[in-house]
């Protein structure tokens, strides 16, 4: 009993630790808490602790219950693409790196978030160097990288 007791927990340690991997949770939410819901509309808006939800073990917050009940019933609609991480990081060197939650692209109905501080502003790198390149190449490393 006290084995399959802690092999449970062991799994279940082993799941929690994967997504945190799989997700870029920064400030304990999925897009630094912005609504993935309103990128679509064409603007970045932070979400409220009122209108939180929970998809595959990360949180998510909304800036209203209607852009929330969106989430919920098509969350792979609006979840962003290599978990929330700088797609232009992911396509380059294949490494997972924080973003500016108002850097952001939707492109082909999907939502790809960018690295944007000092200087370097990735989503001006992405557009300048060819997307659907960088978007292939993406796709290649994050295969590699999120479950190492």
């Amino acid at each position: 009993m006290k084995k399959a007791l802690l092999a449970l927990f062991l799994a279940i340690g082993f799941f929690a630790h994967a997504q945190s991997i799989d997700y870029n949770v920064h400030k304990g939410y999925a897009a630094n808490g912005y609504d993935v819901v309103s990128y679509f509309s064409g603007k970045a808006h932070e979400g409220f602790k009122v209108y939180t939800t929970e998809y595959d073990g990360v949180k998510y917050k909304f800036e209203s219950q209607s852009n929330m009940e969106k989430f919920m019933a098509e969350p792979t609609r609006y979840l962003p693409e290599y978990g929330g991480y700088c797609a232009y990081a992911v396509a380059v060197s294949g490494k997972k790196v924080r973003v500016d939650p108002e850097t952001f692209e939707i492109r082909q109905g999907k939502l790809y978030l960018f690295y944007n501080a000092g200087n370097t502003n990735t989503l001006d790198l992405w557009l300048k160097e060819s997307p659907n390149v960088l978007k292939t190449k993406a796709d290649e490393n994050w295969k590699k990288i999120k479950n190492p």
